[in-house]
């Protein structure tokens, strides 16, 4: 990519502006007002957008097989606002490793240097666990939910057939919502098809997992929810439009902080060979806008 900068121990993409394309969901974490009477700045741009400035970076690191093997793992530590500038980084894998599996620390900053982001970038499998896999899940679990009442850690997601839609990733792509848009999102890609963008492969693995969490809670109120961490690890991938995928997943961990409940789930999209891509994900409710902590 001709704007990366790159250092012998770092590569790091241009400065971007993700837009906040949620912002007219009212009631959600992406809406200034509901934003600001939870404390925070303004309307956020979702985590998962920010992973689309990712894959330039990684396509110079470790090549077309990160779309096959690779990972992206980032634990959120501060949100953004719409058109606020960020810009990715990556650490540089070693120079003679060939086709050995390895890893990198990755991260996302705001131009003025805040930390929005942090974790690491794989390929191939390496033995040591990501980012967001060398957590304690379960460090936090205790307590009383009212939030999560009756999600428990090893409840099972229940499968679902979905089919990735052609016209949600050109329109994403028209409107100039995609940060750092790569050719093989619109054409014909190394494995056929497009391929599928981040943000879009969260959304598709994500839904399962969230209408699992929200459905005991959905009629006593609701809650705003917020992404707290994201990995998307490729397994025999890419996923690709147009392609029908069946979904299931397991809840790992259930917990909450001071502000927050969250559960730690995963989605994994199978294929007809097998599993293709997977998510890792912490799903925060902000106890703020339940009744339920009225």
């Amino acid at each position: 990519m001709a704007d990366t900068i790159a250092t012998e121990e770092t590569l790091t993409g241009p400065v971007r502006r993700p837009v906040n394309a949620a912002r007219d969901v009212k009631g959600s974490i992406h809406d200034d007002q509901t934003a600001s009477r939870l404390g925070l700045r303004g309307g956020t741009v979702a985590g998962s957008v920010h992973l689309d400035l990712f894959p330039p970076l990684l396509l110079d690191a470790f090549g077309p097989s990160w779309f096959e093997t690779g990972s992206l793992s980032i634990d959120f530590r501060n949100p953004t606002t719409d058109g606020e500038p960020v810009r990715a980084s990556i650490g540089r894998p070693p120079t003679d490793r060939g086709e050995a599996p390895a890893q990198v620390a990755a991260w996302i900053d705001r131009e003025d240097g805040m930390r929005v982001g942090e974790g690491t970038a794989a390929v191939g499998g390496p033995s040591t666990p990501s980012a967001l896999r060398a957590k304690d899940l379960s460090r936090f679990s205790g307590g009383e939910f009212r939030i999560l009442e009756g999600v428990a850690s090893g409840d099972e997601i229940p499968p679902v057939e979905v089919t990735v839609d052609p016209q949600r990733q050109e329109g994403l792509l028209e409107r100039d919502l995609v940060a750092e848009p790569l050719d093989w999102y619109r054409g014909d890609s190394p494995w056929g098809a497009p391929i599928l963008v981040p943000q879009l492969m969260v959304h598709y693995l994500y839904q399962p997992g969230s209408v699992f969490l929200t459905q005991g809670f959905r009629d006593r109120g609701g809650a705003v929810g917020l992404f707290g961490a994201i990995e998307l690890a490729n397994l025999a991938g890419p996923m690709l439009v147009g392609r029908s995928y069946e979904m299931s997943g397991t809840v790992l961990a259930v917990g909450q902080s001071p502000k927050t409940e969250y559960a730690w789930f995963e989605v994994t999209a199978a294929g007809d060979s097998g599993p293709v891509a997977r998510l890792l994900m912490q799903l925060r409710f902000m106890k703020a806008s339940s009744p339920l902590y009225a």
